[in-house]
């Protein structure tokens, strides 16, 4: 990566301080840097640098200020603050200055794909040795990029593209099931919602590619692909529609996550399922209370056209399921709800696997990549029963909002084959958005959960 370097060749140094380490620092070192620590008044809070002069004049060191616990964004700004050259940790803990290295890395990230002037990042970070480093950062970039791009440069037609490339890279076999061909093949959900587009090239799709040995445990990604959400008929306000070229941050954070696990060759056997659609309007478009048929058999009743999300996940899941996976997880921009329970950093995870909860929960912690578990209350199932049909888009009253979506998704992952085990899921409902810029989180586009996943994977199928 452009903002990495693989040599450390006259690397200057970068040295790590906490608060309470400075003045041991500062001691051991000649009169004539003591004196410049003090001139600046350094205190080496989080994030703080000091950059340090050599006898003649040139940058010979910086101090930065660190937490007292290895904190990624503590060095998240570091790409855009120091001068230009070559920079290296100097720091005996290198599970630390992986956490310090990826902050580096993230914080020099930009989208300026429509900018005439684009910045130089003239600061560059010697490589540190890590298996995974450099993979989830370009997983992290790749997310960002493709939630970035506006929905006319991304629609499902080039996030089909995108993937297709991914699959490419890594030697994945690729196919995709596009337009009237999902009614032939029984995918009519994802058909009802996505049959509205402006062109056909833009037609509804699911992209579907398979990567590794068949004899590997199954675990298989979902991601929600809506390229752009007017909300249909029932359509959003205009500060509501604003950020919806978000919308496919599901599919998005899906394809990062499953980069992460093609680059270090996780020994499982993927599959990535993503229904991409434009929910727009038109005269076929569809209508409140209108049924949609699914791919499992269950007939959906749509209350609200704006909860198109479920519904196109719904065939995704069912086609996941037939496979009886090892795990399935499905990531999408799913609720409002959610967000009103745990805000736009904290995505939401539900699960029927205690164990998958426990470890990924865990791994959040350790990775700085959190979620929350709530719960998929079956005392809510009641409001997802549709009138007219089996299940509901949208259950009357917006209580629950978050937690009903998880309990209709659910429908949708079932038994299938000799063995009737239900399968294990977890569904991520995440914002894929950062509304102001932070160390290392710029505004626009993220990816979350993906790196706690990945380690959580990488625990269990490498031991």
């Amino acid at each position: 990566m452009a903002h990495f370097s693989k040599s450390s060749k006259n690397a200057i140094p970068l040295i790590p301080l906490t608060s309470n380490k400075l003045t041991g620092w500062y001691k051991k070192q000649k009169k004539a840097v003591q004196t410049w620590v003090s001139s600046t008044r350094y205190k080496a809070l989080p994030g703080e640098t000091c950059l340090i002069p050599s006898d003649d004049g040139k940058l010979a060191m910086v101090l930065v200020g660190v937490s007292n616990y290895a904190d990624i964004w503590d060095c998240g700004n570091l790409s855009n603050d120091l001068p230009e050259g070559i920079y290296k940790f100097v720091h005996q803990r290198p599970k630390d200055v992986e956490k310090w290295a990826l902050g580096w890395a993230l914080g020099a990230y930009s989208f300026y794909r429509y900018k005439k002037d684009k910045p130089a990042n003239p600061a560059k970070l010697a490589l540190p040795k890590s298996e995974n480093l450099e993979s989830a950062a370009e997983a992290i970039f790749l997310t960002r990029d493709l939630i970035n791009t506006p929905a006319s440069d991304m629609g499902p037609a080039q996030l089909t593209s995108a993937a297709r490339k991914l699959s490419k890279q890594h030697g994945a076999k690729f196919s995709v099931i596009v337009g009237n061909d999902l009614l032939k093949k029984n995918y009519p959900a994802i058909h009802a919602v996505g049959r509205a587009v402006e062109t056909k090239d833009q037609a509804p799709r699911l992209i579907d590619f398979v990567w590794g040995k068949r004899t590997a445990p199954k675990v298989t990604l979902v991601g929600k692909g809506v390229c752009f959400d007017t909300g249909g008929l029932d359509l959003k306000s205009a500060a509501g529609m604003k950020l919806m070229k978000k919308d496919m941050g599901g599919a998005a954070n899906v394809l990062g996550l499953a980069h992460m696990i093609m680059a270090a060759k996780l020994p499982l056997r993927l599959r990535v399922l993503i229904p991409a659609v434009k929910n727009s309007i038109s005269g076929n478009a569809l209508r409140p209370l209108d049924v949609v048929a699914s791919r499992n058999g269950k007939t959906i009743e749509i209350g609200n056209t704006d909860a198109e999300g479920r519904v196109i996940l719904a065939d995704a899941l069912a086609e996941a399921s037939t496979e009886e996976p090892d795990l399935i997880i499905d990531f999408a921009t799913l609720t409002g709800a959610a967000r009103v329970a745990l805000g736009t950093e904290l995505p939401a995870l539900f699960t029927n696997d205690d164990n998958f909860s426990d470890a990924v929960t865990k791994a959040g912690v350790a990775e700085q990549d959190p979620l929350w578990r709530l719960p998929l209350w079956q005392g809510y199932h009641p409001m997802i029963t549709g009138k007219t049909a089996d299940l509901t888009n949208a259950p009357e009253g917006g209580y629950a909002g978050a937690i009903t979506a998880a309990l209709f998704l659910q429908e949708f992952v079932k038994p299938h084959g000799s063995t009737k085990a239900i399968p294990k899921w977890a569904h991520i409902d995440l914002m894929a958005w950062n509304l102001s810029a932070k160390p290392g989180r710029p505004e626009g586009g993220e990816a979350m959960a993906i790196r706690s996943i990945f380690k959580t994977l990488s625990d269990k199928y490498i031991s």
